[in-house]
């Protein structure tokens, strides 16, 4: 139960930093503070899918979602420099926070490179 709490108050907190990321990236300061509490979080968390990978994807998916284009066509994230910039940060910060993940240990179902096939 506690592994679950966990879990979803890291992604709760990956949705909220994410919007804060999108509603202060068009400042001129705003960009490199979104980018640097970003990184700094998703480094201080130790990998794992109950702890960074469910910051990152909370992250992620704040941030894709507010990149759609809104009912009224415009859109939150602009086509600037900024916006790319932080488009581009969360495909970075997503690819590093899932590649980062432990691998398997052995004895796990997943893990099929010690068994011997029967026949």
């Amino acid at each position: 139960m506690k592994r679950v709490a966990l879990t979803g108050g890291l992604l709760v907190t990956g949705l909220a930093v994410g919007i804060a990321s999108v509603a202060v990236h068009s400042t001129w300061w705003g960009l490199p503070l979104a980018i640097a509490a970003t990184a700094t979080t998703a480094y201080a968390l130790p990998g794992g899918w109950t702890r960074r990978a469910a910051f990152v994807l909370g992250w992620s998916a704040a941030v894709a979602a507010l990149a759609l284009p809104r009912p009224e066509g415009d859109f939150v994230i602009a086509g600037d420099v900024h916006g790319y910039a932080l488009l581009g940060f969360g495909l970075v910060l997503l690819v590093a926070g899932l590649a980062t993940l432990p691998p398997p240990r052995p004895g796990t179902p997943a893990d099929t490179s010690s068994t011997t096939p029967t026949s």
